[in-house]
C-alpha cells in the first residue's frame, strides 16, 4: 500500500510534471471507482491542473478549483505515460480504473492489481468534503506533531495496541502497515505494547523514530520516476514483508503475525525481549 512517502513522491511528481498543463479528458474503465457524482468526473475536462498536493495518504489535484482526490487503498498506483493511446479504454478484468489525458499527449493511469478493488477517486469542491480527509488526524510532518502532541494522543488511545495506533489515520495520518513495522522495529518496540504505558523517554524516542524513518524515505524516494517508488521502498524496508530473513540489526530472524488480511513483521530480539509473539492465523489452525 503506498503510504506517506510514496504518496508525497507521487505528488511532487505531479507538481513536476502535471502543473500547468490542461486536462483533455478523463476516461473511466472501472465505474466502481468512483465515489462522487457531483461534479461529474468529466468536470475536470478543459480545466487546468494547478498545484497538487497529498492529505494524509491521499493525493489531491488541483483543477482550476475543482478537486480529482486518489486514494490508491492496498493495490492502487499511478503510471505515467508521456504518450497515453488516444483509444478510450475498454471496461475489462484489466488492472486501468481511470485515465487523465493532458492536452499534451501526456497523462497517468490508475490503476488496481488484484480481485479486491479499493481504489478510491472523488471529484470535491473541496477536499473536506472527501470523508477520509474530514476525519484525517496529524500529519507527522506538520508543526503540530510534537512530542507531546504524540504523548496526548498515545494516553488518549489507552491500552489499544501501538501498531493499531500508528495506522490509525484519525490519529496520524499517512503512516500504514509497512511504515509502522519499521517505526517500530527502529524505535524497539513490540508491535503490541499497550499505548498509554510509554514513559516519557519511550514517547520522545517514538517521536524522533517516526520523523526520521519517513523523512529517510521521502529523501530516498525525492526525484524518483512514479514507475520506480514501488522498488524503492521495497528494497529500503529491514523488516516489513522479509518474514524468514536476517534481521539486519542483530541477525535474528523476522517473524510474522498474520491476521485475517493483514499480517506484521517483527524481530524477536529488537523489539520483544526475546519473545514470539502468537501467530493469531496459525494458533487456529493448530486448535
Amino acid at each position: 500500500m503506498p503510504e506517506l512517502p510514496e504518496v508525497e513522491a507521487l505528488a511532487a511528481f505531479l507538481r513536476r510534471n502535471a502543473v500547468g498543463k490542461a486536462v483533455a479528458r478523463v476516461d473511466v474503465a472501472a465505474i466502481s471507482v468512483l465515489k462522487t457524482f457531483d461534479p461529474p468526473i468529466v468536470s475536470i475536462g478543459g480545466l487546468s491542473v494547478t498545484s497538487v498536493q497529498r492529505h494524509g495518504k491521499f493525493l489531491d489535484v488541483d483543477c482550476d478549483g475543482l478537486h480529482l482526490v486518489v486514494h490508491l487503498a492496498r493495490a492502487g498506483w499511478l503510471r505515467w505515460s508521456d504518450g497515453l493511446p488516444q483509444r478510450p479504454p475498454k471496461p475489462g478484468k484489466n488492472p486501468l480504473a481511470l485515465r487523465v489525458h493532458l492536452a499534451d499527449g501526456s497523462g497517468f493511469d490508475l490503476t488496481e492489481a488484484g480481485t479486491r478493488k479499493k481504489l478510491a477517486v472523488y471529484v470535491v469542491r473541496t477536499v473536506s468534503d472527501v470523508p477520509g480527509i474530514a476525519r484525517l488526524g496529524v500529519d507527522p510532518f506538520a508543526a503540530e506533531f510534537t512530542t507531546e502532541r504524540l504523548g496526548a494522543l498515545l494516553a488518549a488511545a489507552g491500552r489499544a495496541q501501538i501498531k493499531g495506533v500508528l495506522r490509525d489515520q484519525s490519529v496520524i495520518a499517512g503512516i500504514g502497515n509497512a511504515y509502522s513495522d519499521e517505526v517500530l522495529h527502529a524505535a524497539r518496540l513490540s508491535p503490541f505494547h499497550p499505548a498509554s504505558t510509554l514513559n516519557d523517554d519511550e514517547v520522545a524516542q517514538l517521536h524522533q523514530v517516526i520523523i526520521d524513518e519517513l523523512g529517510t524515505a521521502l529523501e530516498r524516494a525525492e526525484g524518483l520516476a512514479a514507475r520506480d517508488l514501488k522498488d524503492s521502498k521495497r528494497t529500503s524496508m529491514r523488516v516489513h514483508g522479509r518474514t524468514g530473513e536476517l534481521c539486519p540489526v542483530c541477525g535474528d530472524t523476522v517473524r510474522e503475525v498474520s491476521f485475517a488480511d493483514s499480517s506484521l513483521q517483527y524481530c524477536a530480539t529488537c523489539q520483544t525481549g526475546g519473545k514470539v509473539l502468537a501467530d493469531r492465523r496459525m494458533s487456529k489452525l493448530l486448535k
